[in-house]
């Protein structure tokens, strides 16, 4: 009695989940008419890309690279199901499971629930077009047709059950402030993806490109869930062992995924979150004595201790200050790559970094918002105006002389000459500099208001004020920079060029140097302008 007593209710909570997605999704269309039309719009977007994927993959039927286009592309499908629960947390109100916390479900019911309605939708049926596409790509013979019809399901069934498993570990990181963030650098992520694709298209778009795949093919071929696309083209070669190998790898896989995901939603079901009481007393008792952890330690006292970790906090905690710094950061270093993988590759595209992130000392105030009041309470001299300018760069510097440094290593190692590297590196810290300067002076004389709710950057009738401070600002840092440039220039017709190392320290020194005098001849201007800079970032 009791046994059929549980079985009727995890053999009905399949058509139930259905239902409950179904319904949530004619809901969510029905709020409103924009709403239905984004979706039908993305929807059949996404089924015309599948159609003309799945038309490549048939057409490239015989040609001898398909097969590892075909593991590239799995490859790259499994990565994007993996990762986009990081980004779009809100895409499916089904991937939050705590909804769900306070009714009598087992753990292994519900997992069977959840993937089967992981399956609905217009993800998966675009996945299971390119999958399809896919085999049909590489499959040669009956057996091969057979072993296809496995890899399609397996396939699927990896990537809905990673995304899942991935979701699951990572609720009450997404739905916290945390998360919200994260959330918020979905931007960065496509368009350093939509930057690979661009690189990776010029270059399967050369004759014979595809052969530039075959190491990364030979990788991925024992990767899971591709290796059950490598499986398919081993049976239509014959080499079944090799086939059933691909095959009890992905099976393995999707083990693996499950019993993770089992885990996480039982540990997530069960436990307390941060909110309660329990894990406050225990976060309470690793601080002992409210004593400074990480980083804090190690910065110096006084103003200027406390200004740079404000700073660098901001800079991690509030949404759009991170947004800015992790474009400055993922562009800075994309550029270089960029250029060199359309053949246009220079080791001067590294004054990228120092460009970048430099421009993140414009509008320093503005950062703050209203709450610049309680800074503003805080500076009556221009010593302390000085102070808090000095701490700000420092917090830039910290992250951008070490960034700078790898970008311009790096340059020189893949791109090249050597040769170059010291006179790059010495004209990075140079422009560093003068931008630490000249965004020192353009925080005082132009500042303007980030509204802290939608995506602008500046609020309305403030955008003239943005333009003049960054691209005037930029402009004159280029002419503090040009002694450094003069000096490179005269070198170089001279036939001086065992001297170019001089360039280095000269411009290491010289970029201290302008900042410095920047920062001094700003801070009255500060003192001055108090009323008038709370009044510009107060719009927001």
């Amino acid at each position: 009695m009791s046994t059929e007593a549980t079985a009727t209710p995890s053999s009905s909570l399949v058509p139930v989940f259905v239902r409950l997605k179904l319904t949530l999704l004619r809901n969510g269309l029905r709020q409103s008419p924009g709403r239905t039309a984004a979706y039908v719009v993305s929807a059949a977007a996404g089924l015309v890309f599948a159609a003309a994927a799945v038309l490549g993959l048939v057409a490239l039927r015989g040609n001898p690279h398909a097969g590892t286009l075909a593991v590239v592309l799995i490859g790259m499908l499994t990565l994007g199901w993996a990762v986009m629960p990081l980004f779009f947390p809100t895409g499916d109100e089904t991937l939050d499971p705590t909804r769900l916390v306070m009714l009598p479900l087992r753990p292994r019911p519900l997992i069977r629930a959840l993937l089967v309605t992981s399956l609905v939708g217009v993800g998966p049926i675009t996945t299971l077009a390119l999958v399809t596409g896919a085999v049909i790509a590489v499959a040669d013979g009956a057996a091969a047709a057979l072993v296809g019809a496995l890899a399609v399901v397996l396939v699927v069934l990896v990537c809905v059950a990673l995304a899942r498993a991935v979701a699951t570990s990572s609720t009450r990181l997404l739905t916290s402030r945390r998360g919200r963030d994260l959330a918020v650098l979905g931007g960065l992520f496509i368009a350093l993806g939509a930057q690979v694709v661009n690189i990776a298209a010029q270059q399967l778009g050369r004759p014979d490109g595809l052969s530039v795949l075959e190491p990364l093919g030979g990788v991925l071929r024992w990767v899971p869930p591709a290796a059950a696309l490598g499986a398919v083209e081993d049976a239509g070669h014959g080499a079944y062992g090799r086939a059933a190998a691909g095959l009890a790898l992905t099976v393995l896989a999707l083990a693996l995924i499950l019993w993770w995901w089992q885990r996480t939603l039982t540990a997530l079901m069960t436990s307390p979150d941060s909110s309660t009481l329990q894990a406050v007393e225990k976060d309470s008792a690793r601080r002992t004595g409210g004593e400074e952890l990480g980083l804090a330690r190690l910065l110096p006292g006084g103003r200027t201790g406390t200004v740079m970790l404000r700073t660098l906090r901001y800079a991690w905690r509030d949404p759009k200050s991170k947004m800015s710094w992790a474009m400055a950061l993922g562009i800075g270093l994309l550029l270089p790559i960029v250029y060199a993988a359309q053949g246009n590759g220079s080791i001067y595209s590294s004054f990228s970094a120092s460009a970048l992130l430099g421009m993140q000392m414009y509008n320093q105030f503005g950062q703050d918002t209203s709450a610049f009041w309680m800074v503003a309470s805080t500076i009556s001299t221009p010593r302390d105006a000085f102070e808090e300018l000095r701490a700000r760069a420092l917090s830039l510097a910290l992250v951008a002389v070490p960034y700078v440094t790898l970008v311009v290593v790096g340059s020189a190692a893949f791109i090249g000459p050597w040769s170059a590297f010291f006179q790059v590196y010495g004209l990075s810290l140079g422009l560093l500099g003068g931008l630490l300067a000249t965004g020192a002076m353009a925080s005082a004389l132009f500042p303007y208001s980030i509204p802290s709710e939608g995506n602008k950057s500046v609020a309305p009738g403030q955008a003239g004020i943005a333009w003049i401070s960054l691209f005037g600002g930029f402009l004159t840092a280029a002419v503090l920079t040009s002694p450094l440039l003069g000096l490179t220039i005269w070198l170089h017709v001279a036939g001086l060029q065992s001297l170019l190392w001089v360039l280095l320290p000269v411009g290491a020194v010289y970029g201290v140097g302008i900042a410095t005098l920047g920062l001094r001849l700003a801070a009255p201007r500060v003192v001055a302008r108090l009323p008038e800079i709370l009044a510009a970032v107060s719009k927001g």
